[in-house]
């Protein structure tokens, strides 16, 4: 979908801070992240919601979801993370993505109000990206 930013991040018509890159899906930071290392992970193909994902693709998709959340405690150091989605409401971009945010212990995340910051540059964000990125695992093909 020509219109969908985060197709053309997919496509890479629109730079990103990329993590992983493969047939399941893209994972890159978020451009206005909760904590520095929010990742997004999306699907290739334009869905909008959960409910389009397909079946067959299901067990893909959510293994890289699950590498990536693994990849941002290990590469950041983070306490652990938060995992979510949003379908329709609160979906800023309608193409089903999934939120990877980094936590630690008396963050300050309450519930689900995001308080949204900025990277200081693009040096910074690229930092977070290689960071995670070298800490993605391979896909788990057994």
């Amino acid at each position: 979908m020509s219109g969908c930013v985060f197709c053309r991040i997919v496509a890479g018509s629109v730079p990103s801070f990329q993590v992983v890159e493969e047939a399941a899906g893209v994972a890159f930071l978020d451009a206005r992240p909760v904590f520095p290392g929010h990742v997004l992970v999306v699907p290739r193909p334009h869905l909008e919601t959960l409910a389009d994902l397909p079946d067959a693709d299901l067990g893909d998709y959510f293994a890289l979801v699950r590498r990536v959340a693994v990849a941002v405690e290990s590469g950041l150091g983070a306490g652990g993370t938060f995992v979510a989605m949003n379908n329709r409401v609160s979906q800023s971009v309608p193409h089903l993505h999934t939120h990877v945010v980094p936590r630690t212990k008396g963050d300050g995340l309450r519930g689900f109000f995001w308080p949204r910051t900025r990277y200081a540059d693009d040096g910074e964000a690229a930092t977070y990206a290689a960071r995670i990125a070298a800490a993605v695992a391979p896909p788990d093909r057994g």
